[in-house]
């Protein structure tokens, strides 16, 4: 995968942590102990994340880490998460895929979803983008998606945020159109807030300009993966 989340980067920090338990992982399987291990490093990642965003997270990063479930079947869940976001990243290399925990942050600026300007209406090139992603979406369907509208700080705050959860409504729209169930989505707008670039360039503003996917266990992957470890 091309984009890497920082979650590796605080992973290599936390593993004195995570070896701390190895007594605990002798007596089980090969499967038990590489899911152990992965949920112990997910939920230390989870925790600086967590702490470092604030437990009122709004945006895309915030719906990852409160979906976390630990434990052996955390890390089933998360093994499913690394397979299909290394699908997301091969059939869409303008997206930016971020694992983290037991989730998938995915940035979908307007190298992959634009906008015209003032507008909430899909592009052809957007359009043709997201059909990339059914196909994913639909292979692996005990998923929940979240998704957040963004826009640049040009022009009044309320109407950005009405613009944006428009925006993120479109995009939901067009994927229930192409068969991805509408029950697994949730859309807000949050408009100018979190920008992840300048607002004083023209191409900071363009990377502002986007729409982000929370992507987490829905319950029937949770207790499939609890069944699956044992629990």
């Amino acid at each position: 995968m091309k984009k890497i989340s920082i979650a590796l980067a605080l992973m290599m920090m936390s593993m004195g942590t995570v070896f701390t338990s190895c007594e605990a992982l002798k007596n089980t399987n090969n499967t038990q102990r590489g899911a152990g291990i992965g949920a112990a490093s997910g939920a230390v990642i989870g925790a600086i994340l967590g702490n470092n965003l604030g437990k009122g997270g709004k945006g895309a990063m915030g719906a990852v880490l409160g979906g976390v479930v630990g434990g052996v079947a955390g890390g089933v869940i998360g093994n499913k998460m690394d397979k299909q976001a290394r699908q997301i990243d091969e059939v869409l290399p303008g997206a930016e895929v971020k694992r983290v925990g037991e989730g998938i942050q995915l940035v979908l600026n307007e190298n992959a979803v634009r906008f015209d300007t003032n507008k909430s209406t899909l592009t052809a090139t957007a359009k043709a983008n997201l059909d990339k992603l059914v196909p994913v979406f639909s292979e692996y369907a005990d998923t929940d998606i979240t998704i957040f509208g963004y826009t640049d700080s040009t022009g009044p705050a309320d109407f950005n945020l009405k613009l944006s959860g428009e925006r993120a409504a479109s995009v939901r729209s067009y994927l229930v159109s192409k068969g991805v169930s509408s029950s697994r989505f949730n859309v807000t707008g949050l408009g100018i807030a979190d920008p992840i670039a300048s607002n004083e360039t023209v191409e900071g503003r363009s990377q502002n300009r986007r729409v982000e996917f929370a992507i987490t266990a829905n319950d029937k992957m949770r207790e499939d993966a609890k069944t699956e470890a044992g629990n």
